[in-house]
């Protein structure tokens, strides 16, 4: 059995899966707001636990694991750089293989970019299976994105696919979480979206985007939230919504005039939850941008939901030694370099 952890701003998705990529066992918890990357650690030690637990098996049971994270990964080393959206995170580099391995029993930890790793699994087991190339886009509490050529991941220096921080608006952008602005995450990834929400609340404009998250418990503008809100006619949701589906279009219109991919796959908590009509709205969006409008590719959602980033991570491990007595502390593994990329099923 492998665990795959589904590592997010908001929240971490943890998935036991076992050698034909069947889901035995899950766990789902908040990522911590406050503290440091050890707090972020010791969670998901715990939520690998629980998810252990639900399938039935012990952690002896696991023979690694894989974690999708957000930040710049150090594939070798195992480390996470810059992750803004998680505490403690925006300038430090933490060894996150390493360190949940220790928590872990020992066992091998690799660590890959979250979406990268989602858009993975799109291609080998989702929607991405009848494609030779494609671009992910991961609309979440950021925008991430991954991009595949014949089957295959392209990270480039380690740093491919960050069509988040694809400038969409040059002069007097939005402000970005990355300190940049006019970038498409800050219109289109939830955390930029709730802070002009809040923002615009502030300085007396109407919604009902904090009545319904405070009616669903939570602490933050989840995806539900504007969903529901959306269904509510709530007229700020629906603006900022606009907006994401604008920035969406222009980035993506771009990327595929550069690119010229067979199809695009969004996912990410609101892209999933948003579902196809979404999808569609930003496959209009983008058609100005296109310089072959007539020929868009195909703007599908991510088939795997809510569970695809979890068992991207797993595929990250998959070809690590399956014999439960080999367990090399701290291991971190590169998935394009000692590990074989598994081939699509085409």
């Amino acid at each position: 059995m492998h665990a795959g952890v589904d590592l997010g701003g908001t929240k971490i998705q943890v998935a036991i899966v076992d050698r034909d990529h069947n889901v035995r066992g899950t766990d789902r918890r908040l990522t911590p707001t406050v503290g440091t990357p050890d707090d972020v650690a010791d969670t998901i030690a715990a939520s690998v636990e629980a998810a252990a637990k639900d399938a039935g098996i012990t952690l002896d049971d696991i023979c690694a694991a894989g974690v999708g994270s957000p930040g710049q990964i150090d594939l070798n080393a195992g480390t996470v750089s810059n992750a803004g959206n998680l505490p403690g995170w925006k300038t430090a580099t933490y060894a996150l293989g390493p360190q949940l391995s220790k928590r872990l029993g020992g066992i091998p930890v690799s660590i890959g970019n979250d979406v990268q790793v989602a858009v993975d699994a799109e291609v080998h087991l989702g929607a991405g299976r009848p494609y030779k190339s494609l671009l992910g886009v991961f609309l979440g509490t950021g925008v991430g994105g991954g991009v595949v050529f014949g089957d295959e991941l392209w990270v480039g220096r380690g740093a491919a696919g960050e069509i988040g921080h694809t400038v969409v608006e040059a002069k007097g952008g939005a402000p970005c979480p990355c300190g940049r602005s006019g970038c498409l995450e800050a219109y289109a990834g939830r955390s930029a979206m709730e802070i002009q929400a809040r923002k615009w609340h502030e300085a007396g404009k109407k919604t009902k985007l904090f009545k319904i998250m405070e009616e669903k418990g939570k602490t933050r503008l989840a995806s539900g939230v504007w969903d529901k809100a959306l269904k509510k006619n709530d007229k700020m949701a629906k603006k900022l919504i606009d907006r994401a589906v604008w920035a969406s279009g222009e980035a993506i219109g771009s990327a595929v005039n550069l690119l010229d991919v067979d199809a695009v796959v969004i996912g990410g908590g609101l892209g999933i939850r948003l579902g196809q009509p979404l999808a569609d709205r930003i496959t209009e969006a983008m058609k100005p941008r296109l310089i072959k409008p007539n020929d868009a590719p195909p703007v599908l959602v991510a088939e795997l939901g809510d569970l695809g980033g979890a068992i991207g991570a797993s595929l990250l491990v998959s070809h690590l030694d399956e014999r439960v007595g080999q367990k090399t502390p701290g291991a971190a593994r590169n998935p394009q370099g000692t590990t074989k990329p598994i081939k699509g099923h085409h």
